[in-house]
């Protein structure tokens, strides 16, 4: 007599579609990377890109599993952007290649492929990136220099050989390395112009990178791609977190606003710990997850040897995820 579903039978959308949706949602971020930073960015991507396709294709024939199925899925696509956009635009063409190579052989497939890997792929890449070349991975070119002083040429010579002795005009060191040393000099800081160091212009460019990660955000969020739990706990508790600071000492803390636009925060937020593999998959759990994240974002951030936390500290609550969905599992119906 009814000739439709229940409205409660849905068809779960497929692998393929997600990650089509998460690449479209990255758009607007790519575009203000690329017009900020240099169409560097869509080298890095284009690299990572083909690097994991082919790293894939290698370990899935290996693996004897259907290459089509699996190559076809985008999981790999979505990874090797997310690591891409992470990388100054700068580094030569084999950070790129070995960044990648770790994200899907070691994180992705040595945990047996995708649905089963217990990290964030990307973000193993970029952690053994940033330990393994520290000075590469915290130099970035100062905003739309490239339209000014750094011209293709030089961008060229840098991707391919990475040779190329960037002047202070061109690159320096990122305003969260900045902060951490004037810190640990005991010295006061400032979001301005010290010491030759715009950094007003990488703040300014980081607001227009986090607002188009917001779009982004909101656009997953609408198409029902990612719930709430994940990036508003995240961006909350940093919020909380890092105005406790500054209002004890404003002079020696960055201010909430800071946190917020700086480094990868809204990446992070919609991209990284939304991963739903190495992610908690209860309500209360994710909220555990995201604020153990944001915690961890700021104590590296601040107190640690790195300039930027991220990538360690989702590393680190990864770890945790089955004790917090242990922890965090609802109650069975009908049992007490």
């Amino acid at each position: 007599m009814f000739s439709q579903q229940s409205p409660f039978i849905q068809k779960a959308p497929s692998v393929t579609w997600v990650m089509m949706l998460v690449m479209a949602a990255l758009v607007p971020g790519i575009i203000a990377y690329i017009f900020l930073f240099g169409f560097g960015v869509l080298l890095n991507i284009t690299i990572a890109i083909i690097t994991a396709v082919i790293a894939e294709y290698f370990i899935l024939k290996i693996r004897n599993l259907p290459v089509k199925l699996f190559i076809t899925d985008g999981s790999a696509v979505v990874a090797a952007s997310l690591l891409a956009l992470s990388i100054p635009s700068i580094a030569p063409w084999w950070i790129i290649v070995i960044g990648t190579l770790f994200t899907i052989i070691v994180a992705k497939h040595m945990y047996g492929g995708l649905g089963s890997n217990l990290f964030n792929p990307a973000m193993v890449g970029y952690a053994v990136l940033l330990i393994s070349f520290p000075a590469i991975m915290t130099k970035w070119p100062l905003p739309i220099s490239h339209l000014l002083d750094f011209n293709i040429g030089q961008q060229m010579e840098t991707f391919f050989y990475g040779t190329k002795s960037l002047i202070d005009s061109v690159s320096s060191a990122t305003p969260l390395d900045y902060i951490k040393t004037q810190i640990f000099l005991n010295k006061p800081f400032e979001l301005n112009f010290t010491k030759g160091m715009p950094l007003n212009s990488y703040f300014n460019a980081s607001i227009i990178i986090s607002f188009c990660f917001l779009i982004g955000g909101i656009f997953m969020w609408i198409k029902k791609i990612i719930t709430w739990h994940l990036p508003v706990t995240f961006l909350l508790s940093l919020i909380l977190i890092s105005a406790v600071f500054w209002i004890i000492d404003p002079s020696r803390y960055l201010s909430p606003l800071t946190h917020l636009v700086s480094g990868g925060t809204l990446l992070c937020a919609f991209f990284i710990i939304t991963d739903p593999v190495s992610g908690p998959t209860t309500p209360k759990g994710k909220i555990f997850f995201a604020f153990g994240v944001a915690l961890l974002v700021y104590l590296i951030r601040v107190f640690g040897g790195y300039p930027e936390g991220i990538a360690f500290a989702v590393i680190l609550m990864n770890i945790c995820v089955p004790l917090i969905d242990s922890l965090t599992q609802p109650r069975v119906f009908g049992h007490e």
